[in-house]
């Protein structure tokens, strides 16, 4: 990686090692999606709730996982039916591509995501992972499909598991995507997806996390371990923001507690609430 200027915007790739980023991508969209209600709790936590209450959605930041924790449960008051757990150093665009798809489809129960839907694309998170040149690990168990560079991997959990246990514990999850220098023992960073996540939102994730376009990271926040790793190019000079314009990004009150914003007219008002006991994942 080249010299940088730590006070400035860079442009990064490959994604998967490029940091978590702010997180704003997936803020914003939750905040803007029609219906959804959001709660302020413990100080820095935030839930987010669908008009169908079937889908719960947490950034408890200081959970064991902290990041995002997507649930969906068909009877809402029952056990959900799948789980999805992106840890605290996921990068932002490949948690962002599976909330924007999941608040989409959402309204008619994914049916455009299915066949002869019209955002029916026929792909599966291994078919994505082989387009761009993943290559499967022969011989291990579980099964391990790995990036060409070696940083990135795509696990399926091989042998019998009770539903309820990859529900309570999410490594134990179906399903996992890992990253960093050591993707397999050592990961920076890991989403786990349950055995009842839908497809298509896990190939929408998986899509994310092989797009080999640069994302926009502040530089001095690229990971130390990743730095001799990735790939850095500066953006243009009308799109370079100065760390001190990022910075204050970052510590206004929005992003600082993730303030709840005016709803759009579409919304159901949003009524933050003291919470009580909190379960932690």
């Amino acid at each position: 990686m080249p010299t940088t200027d730590p006070d400035v915007d860079v442009l990064i790739a490959p994604v998967y090692l490029a940091g978590p980023g702010t997180g704003h991508a997936v803020f914003n969209a939750l905040d803007s999606a029609p219906g959804w209600t959001k709660v302020l709790a413990f100080g820095s936590d935030t839930y987010y709730t669908s008009p169908c209450q079937r889908v719960r959605i947490a950034n408890a930041v200081e959970s064991h996982y902290g990041g995002w924790t997507i649930s969906y449960a068909e009877d809402p008051l029952g056990v959900p039916d799948w789980i999805t757990t992106f840890d605290r150093d996921t990068p932002q665009e490949i948690v962002a591509a599976f909330t924007d798809t999941l608040v989409a489809g959402l309204p008619n129960h994914f049916a455009d995501y299915f066949s002869g839907g019209e955002h029916h694309t026929g792909h599966t998170p291994a078919t994505v992972l082989t387009s761009h040149q993943w290559e499967a690990v022969r011989g291990t168990r579980p099964f391990r499909t790995v990036s060409p560079d070696g940083h990135a991997a795509f696990r399926i959990r091989s042998g019998w598991l009770h539903e309820y246990d990859e529900l309570l514990d999410p490594a134990k999850s179906t399903w996992r995507m890992s990253a960093g220098p050591d993707p397999i023992t050592t990961p920076s960073w890991q989403a786990y997806f349950s055995r009842g996540t839908p497809e298509h939102l896990m190939t929408a994730a998986a899509s994310a996390l092989t797009d080999p376009r640069p994302v926009v990271r502040a530089a001095f926040l690229i990971p130390d371990r990743h730095r001799s790793l990735v790939k850095t190019q500066p953006l243009r000079p009308d799109q370079a923001r100065s760390r001190s314009t990022a910075a204050l990004a970052r510590s206004s009150p929005t992003h600082a507690v993730h303030q709840v914003q005016p709803a759009p007219a579409a919304s159901a008002p949003v009524t933050p609430v003291i919470a009580g006991s909190r379960r932690q994942r």
